[in-house]
């Protein structure tokens, strides 16, 4: 008998072990953006793939004015949903398939651009928790940002999303008890990019992992934004990044190469979709002081 409870204790084992090796299925929706999806899709789905955690798939919708009601994702197929759409609105299947995703607690990561989508769904927005241009203006929300020691929160009127010139720029953490940041430096510097400075929205942040300076001398806000952080959405896990504004080639695509930028990508994914974090930090993750990069979209191997 306890031969037996032996062998069947080690299948256990062996079945749990082969369940959480398994890839996570994801989605990346694209098609349409202000931006350059055909890299940024592309980048994406590399450095998801890449790391072995993920099998991600890509999602690319009519271009813009096409048939809309053609577009349909089964979102219950994944157990991951990657945004790098900013275009026309979704068809009401679409979207409802997409909230009852969303409410039966799935995984979302927001990427850059796709907080600027959809700017009248009121839904989306809490879901986003922070967005910019289409129109958003003080009737989506406040500003939101970072000032002595908490989030301010600014019901001026006005324009929301806005950033200034591109440049390197240091991240500042906010939360060391997110599973995201365990062992992550509290300070790293993050290739040149945009900087989002104005956003606006519900604003329901639930932890905020990195903000940055906008500075005044690259038109910036001059004030501390939040770039990285969750959303309070009830069973949903959510990741948003604002970084990583795509290049003109996959070759040259300085914001999505940074390495601190993959690192981040990968651990929210991976905390989307499980809850956890099983990522050690990368002997390669940048300091305060150095940009990294990953060029081919993967960890460096020795």
């Amino acid at each position: 008998m306890k031969i037996l409870n032996s062998i069947i204790t080690l299948l256990a084992c062996v079945l749990i072990s082969s369940c959480a090796q398994e890839p996570i299925s994801t989605i990346i929706i694209t098609g349409q953006n202000n931006h350059n999806w055909p890299v940024s899709s592309i980048a994406l789905q590399q450095t998801l793939n890449n790391s072995g955690l993920f099998t991600a798939e890509i999602a690319q919708s009519p271009a813009a004015g096409g048939d809309m009601e053609s577009f349909n994702v089964d979102f219950s197929k994944y157990r991951l949903v990657v945004l790098d759409y900013n275009g026309d609105n979704w068809n009401e299947s679409m979207k409802q398939g997409f909230l009852d995703y969303i409410n039966n607690g799935g995984g979302l990561v927001v990427y850059h651009a796709a907080d600027n989508a959809f700017g009248k769904w009121e839904e989306f927005n809490k879901i986003i928790a922070l967005g910019g241009w289409e129109g958003r203006n003080e009737t989506a929300g406040p500003y939101i940002y970072w000032k002595d020691g908490g989030l301010v929160k600014d019901t001026t009127a006005g324009p929301g999303g806005h950033h200034g010139q591109q440049h390197e720029y240091v991240l500042n953490c906010r939360n060391e008890s997110n599973p995201i940041m365990k062992g992550l430096p509290c300070k790293w510097k993050h290739a040149k990019d945009e900087l989002y400075d104005l956003m606006r929205g519900p604003g329901e942040i639930k932890d905020l992992l990195y903000t940055a300076y906008a500075p005044t001398e690259l038109s910036g806000s001059g004030r501390e934004e939040p770039l990285i952080f969750t959303v309070d959405y009830g069973k949903a896990r959510i990741f948003h990044i604002m970084l990583g504004h795509a290049g003109g080639t996959l070759e040259d695509n300085p914001a999505m190469q940074c390495t601190g930028f993959q690192v981040l990508l990968l651990r929210g994914a991976e905390w989307c979709a499980t809850g956890r974090v099983s990522q050690k930090v990368p002997e390669d993750f940048p300091d305060e002081n150095n940009v990294s990069y990953r060029p081919e979209y993967k960890a460096v191997t020795k």
